[in-house]
């Protein structure tokens, strides 16, 4: 069946989508790709120019869909009920275990200069969202994405069905008021610095 130019884009994404996230930028093949959508490559690289631009649009939308999820659950609260609304949201997020895959693939590849540049202002966005969604300080903010950071590699290594005591650890549920005891003040009362200062 013929498809129309939006159609088969959208089609070449979803299955880019996939080897990206199982290969990598470097490990994905255009040739795989093409031949699951039953394209030449030659069609690919009309629509993406590269196999990297292609990469770097799946990520940036990886990213932006954990941004923008978080921020429409907290729509119309602020403060630490945002903030419980977000990481309700961000859990549910990591069930699409491709986005999750193509976040991770996304900061492996950072050793290229535009790679990490994409990486960075996706990640200044998802910074921000929780931030001014919230209004909350820097530590606490802090605090939550390196949670979320946590989750992510947790969910990365599938231990949902494994029965070890470790694994039991990282699968506990985070209660709604985890972070009410997390400020700036309370950051700064503490002696928690390394060598080059605050952590």
């Amino acid at each position: 069946m013929r498809m129309s130019g939006p159609e088969r884009r959208a089609q070449v994404l979803g299955i880019a989508a996939t080897e990206f996230a199982n290969h990598g930028l470097h490990g994905a093949s255009v040739e795989a790709i093409a031949h699951e959508a039953g394209i030449t490559q030659a069609y690919v690289f009309r629509m993406f120019r590269t196999k990297k631009a292609l990469f770097l649009e799946l990520v940036g939308a990886a990213f932006d869909r954990f941004s923008d999820g978080m921020a429409r659950a907290a729509e119309g609260a602020g403060g630490l009920d945002a903030l419980a609304r977000m990481g309700a949201r961000y859990h549910e997020s990591l069930a699409d275990r491709t986005t999750l895959m193509l976040q991770l693939q996304g900061f492996a590849a950072c050793g290229d200069s535009e790679v990490r540049d994409l990486v960075r202002a996706r990640f200044a966005h998802m910074w921000d969202t929780v931030a001014g969604t919230t209004g909350l300080d820097p530590v606490t903010v802090k605090s939550f994405l390196a949670f979320g950071m946590l989750l992510n590699n947790v969910s990365a290594l599938d231990v949902a069905e494994l029965d070890e005591p470790w694994a039991e650890g990282v699968r506990t549920r985070v209660q709604a008021g985890l972070f009410e005891h997390i400020t700036t003040d309370t950051n700064r009362a503490g002696c928690g610095q390394g060598p080059g200062g605050q952590l």
